[in-house]
């Protein structure tokens, strides 16, 4: 089983849209980094977003860039302020390849349960592969920063 994990694009501050779309700049770093996640080998079964607008829009992306047979949905446990645990505990149990958009702190907090690591790159992309049981293994990420 492949996992991608991804912070969602930049967006807009909520003074200017209390929904928080993404902004300008995020509408093409989230193409962009789909591009460069597709051409890295990226295809998900699955697409699961937190619910939240800069979320769907930054996994969209994904969708249409990866894979658009993927099936897309808003999955309880990826919002901000939600406990890593719930998502670990559905992955363990997911046989697809699954590519997630999520939020800071859940996201490096998921990334430490995984791997033992939690340094995850700001709007950016984290792929693991499940080995045996509950062990995930780092392949690739982008941006490749310092951990």
């Amino acid at each position: 089983m492949q996992l991608f994990l991804v912070h969602h694009a930049e967006a807009v501050g909520p003074d200017v849209d209390p929904q928080r779309p993404l902004s300008s700049a995020g509408h093409v770093h989230a193409e962009t980094l789909a591009l460069s996640a597709r051409d890295a080998g990226v295809r998900p079964d699955v697409i699961w977003h937190s619910g939240k607008l800069r979320a769907r829009q930054t996994a969209e992306a994904f969708w249409r860039a990866c894979n658009p047979f993927a099936s897309l949905k808003m999955v309880r446990g990826l919002r901000p302020e939600d406990s890593a645990v719930w998502i670990r505990d559905l992955l363990l149990v997911e046989e697809q390849d699954v590519l997630l958009v999520g939020h800071m702190p859940s996201l490096p907090s998921l990334l430490e349960l995984l791997t033992g690591e939690s340094t995850f790159p700001s709007h950016g992309l984290v792929w693991l592969a499940r080995e045996e049981g509950a062990r995930f293994v780092e392949r690739w990420r982008w941006p490749d920063v310092q951990r």
